[in-house]
């Protein structure tokens, strides 16, 4: 342990490493644990503190408990609090149990071997570490979850008889962020969005849907590239709406991502392909030194593979069993975190919230939702969601500026990325998948209906390609269902006055 014993811990302060309280309060659990450590770790969204008064408030990021509420001062309380009362951060308690060293957490649990918490300690312990403490397999206590299910979205049990836990993490010691149940995900959850999906495309005919199906990839696969600034060309569009298509259909391993890099990247001249062999990050450049100004501070390399894998491994197991929605939020933000590749990784990143969601059926067979799409018209959004995590992440990160202007990581990181808090993440998906859902899906669907209409109108009046009708339906839709003076005088002008004014009451008609 560096400097502080896990035996001091302070009292009543009104700001914790910068972050002010909303009143006088001493730090307690995590935060307590945090100080007494000098852990550097990405600060928790949410703090505790016990305050001076005895009524309880959640405000900025602090929630202030009630005198009864405080813990024993030492390592065993404000553990057992930050359990009780907390949930589960897996990077505090992983460099947590780095500082403090094996024998504090045995002599915790020898002290009360069929205690619940003292066993959730122990398991926690080995789980994240990897090593097996001087102590016998428990042959008391009732089974207790090892993450508390009413407080974070957990997996199936995997009884651990050692300790006497069942183990519902949603990942494995390679990769597992977490997500809380917060009200908002709740109730996205009971909106049972599967089945309004089906609703909808239930009374719509096959060929309409078959269209309806065919412009949402392309609007997905279109506003994927727009989100990255890139304006490809439509050959390369298409190419990716086609591998979204797909998605879902193809179990996830490192040469599916490779495969896909492939199709994004197109021409591959320039970039290398594969798993990093450099530092990466996203920001700019200062325009006079090249010296990087980092936003986000990717992976390792030397941790890609390891992490890569954990993704992998989450995807094939405990995914499964979580909320489709929620596990693909942790997979694919935590892909667009590491940031394996030199290039394409945003796209590969929403590219596995559709693998995510068609392998687990949320979405109707052959319909993909375009998330793509949402996240555009919600891309501040979107910025301050990535940005949650990177903010709280960037001051941990140790770095060098490279001579071509990338960075070297000079810490351990690794852990930074396998645990994350992912309930911005799921929260904000959720809200893309429900516009999807309920406003893009059947508004799409209900305007090639129209559209229909309105050539089916505009052929009953004048032989005319369908070509031609799409161009007339295109200058009118950009001119308020009104034919322009140019339009009259150049592509349109063999219609006569009559009948452009039979096709813009046509239009008004069907389409306004």
């Amino acid at each position: 342990m560096n400097g502080k014993t896990t035996e001091h811990f302070s009292g009543p302060v009104l700001v914790f490493q910068e972050r002010r309280l909303p009143e006088k309060a001493t730090p307690v659990g995590y935060s307590a644990l945090i100080d007494a450590c000098e852990l550097a770790v990405p600060l928790p969204r949410t703090l505790s503190a016990i305050g001076e008064r005895h009524r309880m408030i959640e405000q900025d990021g602090w929630r202030i408990l009630t005198p009864r509420h405080a813990p024993q001062p030492n390592l065993e309380g404000h553990l057992t609090f930050a359990l009780k009362y907390e949930g589960l951060d897996l990077v505090v308690l992983k460099r947590l149990f780095g500082a403090v060293g094996s024998d504090k957490i045995e002599a915790l649990v020898r002290a009360k071997p069929t205690g619940s918490y003292a066993r959730r300690i122990w398991f926690l312990y080995e789980w994240l570490t990897g090593k097996r403490l001087g102590l016998p397999d428990a042959e008391a206590g009732r089974y207790v979850s090892a993450l508390d299910p009413d407080r974070q979205w957990a997996a199936e049990n995997r009884n651990s008889s050692r300790h006497r836990v069942r183990d519902n993490l949603p990942g494995t010691p390679e990769f597992c962020p977490l997500v809380f149940r917060t009200e908002a995900l709740e109730q996205f959850a009971a909106l049972n969005l599967p089945q309004r999906a089906r609703e909808i495309v239930a009374n719509v005919p096959r060929d309409l849907l078959a269209r309806t199906a065919a412009f949402l990839l392309l609007k997905d696969s279109r506003s994927s590239y727009a989100i990255e600034g890139e304006a490809p060309p439509q050959d390369r569009i298409q190419r990716w709406g086609r591998a979204i298509g797909e998605a879902g259909r193809r179990s996830l391993d490192l040469e599916e991502l490779l495969r896909l890099q492939k199709i994004v990247i197109g021409d591959t001249r320039f970039v290398k392909l594969g798993l990093r062999q450099e530092g990466g990050f996203v920001g700019e450049h200062d325009r006079d030194t090249r010296m990087p100004l980092p936003d986000h501070i990717s992976a390792r390399p030397d941790d890609l593979a390891s992490l890569a894998m954990g993704m992998i491994a989450f995807d094939h197991g405990p995914a499964e069993a979580l909320d489709p929605v929620i596990a693909a939020a942790i997979l694919a933000f935590g892909f667009v975190y590491v940031h394996p590749f030199e290039d394409g990784n945003g796209r590969i990143h929403r590219y596995l919230i559709h693998h995510a969601l068609a392998r687990r059926g949320f979405n109707p067979p052959g319909v993909v939702f375009p998330v793509s799409a949402a996240i555009l018209e919600r891309i501040d959004d979107y910025g301050r969601v990535l940005e949650d995590y990177s903010r709280r992440l960037l001051p941990l990160i140790e770095w060098e500026p490279t001579e071509n202007g990338n960075v070297h990581v000079l810490n351990d990181t690794a852990d930074f990325y396998r645990f994350f808090d992912a309930t911005p993440h799921a929260e904000y998906l959720y809200g893309c998948v429900q516009k999807t859902i309920e406003e893009d899906l059947p508004n799409e669907t209900e305007f090639l209906r129209r559209y229909d209409l309105f050539r089916t109108g505009v052929t009953s009046m004048i032989d005319m390609p369908d070509r031609t009708v799409d161009l007339l339906f295109r200058f009118l839709h950009q001119n308020s269902g009104r034919l322009s003076n140019r339009a009259r005088e150049h592509e349109f002008r063999s219609l006569t006055n009559s009948e452009a004014g039979q096709i813009e009451a046509l239009y008004d008609e069907v389409i306004e």
